[in-house]
């Protein structure tokens, strides 16, 4: 079914070609949108874009030219692109600011400046929250951030936030939490699993499996982005997107292992340990279900099957080094 308001529109994607990006250019595609895909491709993959009918232009988020050309004559910006995986801030803090924060605050006016842009909407994360103090976590939910990613992402929020109130430019800020699905970009949970119990060792080696997340397939977080730059009810506002239910990592290893057909037995690996964990994050989605009438379609077991299926097609070697991965966090490593 089409999605009303997004045919014909000119919108740009910056990290367009990146797990989430891909999946929100698709169905822009899809629904008829004139789509500009902004990104440097460090994470991204062309493969994942190739045969849509979009305009590619590689360039970074902090080059004011190459944002200003990607956003004249756009209407819509949907801000993607961004340092996205935890283990990399560890040892790369001053970068994940760069391109987090000025990169978004670059993307922020070059857009402001464009005098065509209407709307940007950016994409934040739920990691900003930190671990939950109540359950659900609405957007209320004190900021307490447990990672140099999440502190640069919600720098990012803000400035996006105060630009908005300072220049009266509309904007929509989305937190999506942990997303998961095909077009994977870097070792996440979800994948991390499934790798090693395709694997077939029987050993499911993970850091801290007493930890909960809350899961949304990647068809829905887009889904939720593009519906955020239609209404006018989201400018200004700040929405969390996710499906309203956790589930323990031990717990999601034994549906991904039951899913497969597979046994294991699990071995905690002190080396994967982060320094300053989040011990659970969980959705108040409330707000985006009445300011979009969203609602997560794939259920998690539906979703898992999907990225068997992608990973058994697109196979990952996470022993091998994986591109953005520090060398602490790789399975083979300290």
């Amino acid at each position: 079914m089409a999605q009303e308001g997004v045919r014909g529109l000119k919108a740009v994607v910056t990290g367009g070609a990146g797990f989430i990006g891909s999946e929100l250019t698709r169905q822009l595609v899809e629904n008829g949108a004139d789509v500009t895909v902004l990104d440097n491709f460090l994470s991204g993959k062309m493969e994942y874009i190739r045969d849509m009918p979009v305009k590619v232009v590689k360039g970074d988020v902090c080059d004011n030219k190459a944002v200003s050309k990607c956003v004249k004559g756009k209407e819509v910006v949907y801000h993607l692109a961004a340092l996205p995986f935890i283990p990399d801030s560890y040892v790369n803090p001053q970068e994940f600011f760069r391109t987090n924060v000025e990169g978004s605050i670059n993307v922020m006016w070059q857009a402001i400046r464009s005098g065509s842009v209407k709307r940007l909407v950016y994409v934040s994360t739920s990691e900003v929250y930190g671990t939950a103090q109540e359950v659900p976590m609405n957007e209320d939910h004190p900021t307490r951030p447990h990672s140099t990613y999440a502190v640069s992402k919600l720098a990012a929020d803000r400035a996006i936030f105060t630009l908005h109130k300072e220049q009266g430019f509309p904007v929509a800020i989305i937190r999506p939490f942990n997303t998961y699905g095909p077009n994977i970009t870097q070792p996440y949970i979800i994948p991390e699993i499934i790798v090693q119990l395709l694997e077939g060792s029987g050993v499911l080696t993970l850091g801290n499996a007493e930890s909960s997340r809350d899961f949304t397939f990647v068809e829905d977080t887009a889904r939720a982005i593009m519906l955020a730059s239609l209404s006018p009810q989201t400018i200004g506002e700040t929405i969390n997107v996710g499906s309203g239910f956790d589930i323990k990592i031990m717990d999601l290893a034994k549906l991904i292992a039951r899913v497969l057909g597979r046994d294991f037995r699990f071995e905690k690996d002190h080396s994967r340990l982060r320094p300053y964990d989040v011990n659970r994050l969980v959705c108040d989605n409330s707000k985006v279900k009445r300011l979009l009438g969203w609602e997560p379609r794939v259920p998690l077991e539906t979703g898992l099957k999907n990225t068997i299926e992608w990973l058994k097609s697109n196979p990952i070697n996470f022993k091998a080094p994986f591109r953005g991965c520090p060398a602490w966090y790789r399975r083979q490593g300290s």
